[in-house]
């Protein structure tokens, strides 16, 4: 499978440059208790305000930190430090922390946006260079709001969300995760853990009835994915030979096959170039702790989900504003 290159990290940056300072079209995502509450983006969020909608502008961000730690001599690194020490300061932390502290905002961005923040911060944290520790000593204040978010949510969350879009459970915690490994939370971490473990565990014999219509992740590998990193090999091993059993055979089939996307200016039929790239960082990562018998049939499979996505990237502003983060996933998930 392919990974990133100096010239694929130098298109990824241009493309993210290119919307996270750009203000409209914007989706916000708030609730209104008065007209005082009413304002444009960049006013709400001093730091998340472009990328048409919050959690892109969050894993834009994500994009551009982990290309200018992972590629420091890459192409335009000098307007991606300039941007990020835009971002994060001590005032624009503040400012998203004031809107995150409004009564309505309690379940802002959840679990979607959450996760990418703490993923963010994750990045943040790896830094070994002086402006990184800048960057992630600023917004560690905002990173640990949202962990606390999932502290007090987690309890209350009775069921899973299976689904293939924001509201997905096991994606918003395979995110948090790689924070709290990082940010070594070990409280944060054993309760995204055991409510996997409780929600997930007994699962076996997945249908895989997907994809619907506006998917950009696969429920089916997600969950699985997230178990990948929630229970140990040993058990990891098991769980997935009854959680799909067919694997071998190409079965199910719905999710060896990549997506068809009829329309990149219709933003949920959009949604499905990301399926396909994130099923293939979903089939890659998977491939690493299967059978070696089963091995080359997943990889095969991530690339060819690869294939069907990555030329697709900024075609239409409905992609373009966020497709290059799950590329880059697909590509280069490793710390």
């Amino acid at each position: 499978m392919s990974r990133m290159t100096p010239a694929l990290a130098a298109q990824f940056a241009r493309i993210a440059l290119g919307h996270v300072t750009r203000e409209y079209p914007n989706k916000l995502d708030q609730v209104l208790t008065g007209p005082g509450d009413l304002a444009g983006p960049r006013a709400l969020h001093p730091i998340f305000w472009g990328s048409f909608d919050w959690h892109s502008a969050v894993h834009s961000h994500w994009l551009l930190a982990r290309l200018y730690r992972r590629f420091p001599d890459l192409d335009g690194a000098a307007a991606v430090r300039e941007r990020l020490d835009e971002a994060f300061t001590l005032e624009t932390v503040a400012g998203e922390l004031a809107f995150l502290e409004r009564p309505s905002a309690r379940g802002f961005e959840r679990p979607y946006g959450w996760g990418w923040l703490l993923k963010l911060q994750a990045e943040l944290e790896r830094a070994e260079f002086d402006d990184g520790r800048r960057w992630a000593d600023a917004l560690r204040p905002l990173a640990r709001a949202f962990a606390q978010r999932f502290r007090d949510w987690l309890p209350k969350a009775r069921y899973p969300v299976r689904s293939g879009v924001h509201s997905s459970s096991a994606f918003a915690f395979i995110l948090a995760l790689d924070y709290a490994d990082v940010a070594r939370d070990g409280a944060l971490a054993e309760a995204l853990r055991a409510s996997a473990a409780g929600w997930f565990a007994g699962d076996a014999d997945c249908q895989a009835w997907e994809p619907s219509g506006s998917d950009f992740l696969s429920p089916a590998l997600v969950e699985a994915e997230c178990m990948r990193r929630v229970l140990p090999p040993e058990r990891f091993g098991p769980w997935f030979a009854r959680f799909l059993p067919r694997l071998d055979r190409g079965e199910p089939t719905s999710l060896f096959e990549p997506a068809q996307v009829s329309d990149r200016s219709d933003g949920q039929i959009a949604h499905l170039d990301g399926l396909n790239l994130s099923r293939a960082w979903c089939w890659r990562s998977l491939a690493g702790a299967a059978p070696e018998t089963l091995r080359p049939r997943l990889l095969e499979a991530a690339d060819r989900h690869l294939a069907a996505g990555l030329p697709h990237l900024d075609a239409d502003y409905m992609g373009e504003h966020w497709l290059a983060s799950f590329a880059l996933l697909a590509l280069d998930d490793t710390d």
